[in-house]
């Protein structure tokens, strides 16, 4: 069962429990494999990961590993002090945006280190603590004896745990780190075990960077082609071919958004620096997981802020897994990406105002469909030749502003052969003729809800039919 599947669904009995339902559930749980690096170098990193911290209330931080990527091979063990300055501008910050959630205070370190629910804000000392090494050399020629880490005894530590959720990795640089963790259990366990080990992560790369970049074409260096040969059939993996690029770009396009309403804001705004190749290039992997309703991260072909995916061949021309790099799914999924990233930019930017005591405190719609509300998908089954009503008339603005919001609905093409008609795509009710040549088929539609208030936030419900 993933996390979004842990969600109860509550019967809808006015605000206070459409809130409750959204504090009930648990975060997806999220590590971060990143080659940070200094501002002269590649600034990448620490804009992504500035961007990571303003959402630290949405993902249950599990660990952030510094480890070798592109930039450098062996990593100089002493650029880890680029994630402290972050986590250290965390520390001032998070006084604030806790405040946002009306969180008081922050749990012991012990309780810290359980599970967490959406809207907690940990402390800078749970951040700290799940700051670790990973592995300084990149490659398949390094994975074996000689090359555990405390980053890869952590996600040994963490597979271990009695806990249902999938382990998500975000592959900033390499995921050599990862590698090693299950080459060890490998080494040490039974296949059964091995089996259900590999079976609690799912893995996001963006690109491959398990190896210095002059050498970046020649995929038989890297330890994650490994990963794709020997676990294809149980580790989800997703090598991102597209959609990083273009984060990167649009992202230069709107870089004066970035100076004006980041970077002046708070302590997290005084470490963004500037762009020197792209914009946050590596952000794409957590947006990925981020639980606003409209992809379950367990199944990639979800459309969201990290574009879109389809299983098939790698650019190596010898592994499959989930991937962007082709036609003409590079194009569905760039234009996914320019679609949301007006979403994503402002949702960015109204949290980075919640970094300053007196900043704005607008929060993105609540969005209740036919009594639903939540990150899990809406699932109905329908019949064909059935009139469906889906009812979001009940989803609300949680500020106390006067926005009004507004409703957009619409349907995933990729997803199904069938078309339906929405005849009245803004109203907040809808009723849909299911047609009688549906039986069979899986509809996967969106309900789009903003507010009015000066970025316009959006949340999002995904609903899917499946017809009988």
């Amino acid at each position: 069962m993933n996390y979004l599947k842990a969600l109860s669904l509550f019967l809808l009995l006015g605000m206070a429990t459409i809130i409750n339902a959204q504090e009930a559930a648990l975060k997806p749980r999220l590590v971060v494999c990143t080659d940070i690096a200094p501002g002269d170098v590649e600034p990448d990193d620490m804009e992504s990961m500035v961007h990571l911290m303003v959402y630290a209330d949405l993902f249950e931080i599990e660990a952030l590993i510094t480890s070798v990527g592109w930039n450098c091979d062996p990593y100089p063990v002493d650029w880890a002090k680029y994630l402290h300055q972050v986590i250290d501008a965390y520390a001032i910050d998070v006084r604030n945006l806790k405040m946002r959630s009306k969180q008081a205070s922050f749990l012991p370190l012990d309780e810290e280190s359980g599970r967490q629910h959406i809207g907690y804000w940990p402390s800078a000392d749970y951040l700290r603590s799940r700051a670790v090494m990973g592995s300084i050399n990149g490659g398949i020629r390094s994975i074996g004896e000689g090359n555990d880490s405390p980053g890869s005894d952590l996600l040994i530590r963490l597979a271990d745990e009695d806990d249902p959720r999938p382990i998500y990795v975000a592959a900033w640089g390499g995921a050599n780190t990862l590698a090693q963790a299950i080459w060890r259990v490998r080494q040490t366990r039974s296949a059964e075990a091995l089996k259900r080990f590999v079976h609690k992560f799912r893995i996001y790369t963006i690109t491959d960077q398990d190896m210095d970049y002059a050498h970046r074409m020649d995929r038989a260096r890297s330890s994650h082609m490994w990963l794709r040969q020997e676990f294809k059939d149980d580790l989800q993996f997703i090598w991102d071919e597209g959609t990083w690029q273009e984060q990167c770009e649009l992202g230069k396009r709107h870089w004066t958004r970035h100076q004006t309403n980041i970077q002046t804001c708070g302590a997290l705004g005084k470490v963004y620096p500037n762009y020197k190749w792209g914009v946050e290039g590596d952000t794409p992997s957590f947006l990925y997981v981020l639980p606003n309703g409209l992809n379950d991260p367990e199944d990639p072909t979800q459309c969201g802020w990290a574009g879109y995916h389809e299983r098939t061949l790698c650019p190596d021309s010898l592994t499959t897994a989930w991937t962007s790099w082709q036609e003409p799914v590079r194009s569905i999924s760039i234009g996914y990406k320019q679609r949301f990233y007006p979403d994503e930019m402002a949702d960015f930017e109204a949290r980075m105002q919640w970094t300053k005591a007196d900043g704005k405190h607008n929060h993105n719609p609540i969005v209740v469909v036919n009594g639903h509300q939540g990150p899990l998908p809406l699932m109905l089954q329908v019949k064909a030749g059935d009139t469906l009503r889906l009812d979001a008339s009940a989803s609300a603005d949680p500020d106390n502003d006067n926005d009004s919001i507004t409703f957009l609905w619409w349907q995933q093409p990729e997803l199904g052969t069938i078309r339906l008609s929405i005849n009245d795509e803004r109203a907040p009710a809808l009723s849909l003729h299911i047609p009688d040549d549906a039986a069979g088929q899986t509809i996967h539609l969106i309900c789009e809800v903003s507010d009015t208030g000066s970025l316009n936030l959006k949340s999002y419900q995904r609903v899917i039919l499946s017809v009988q």
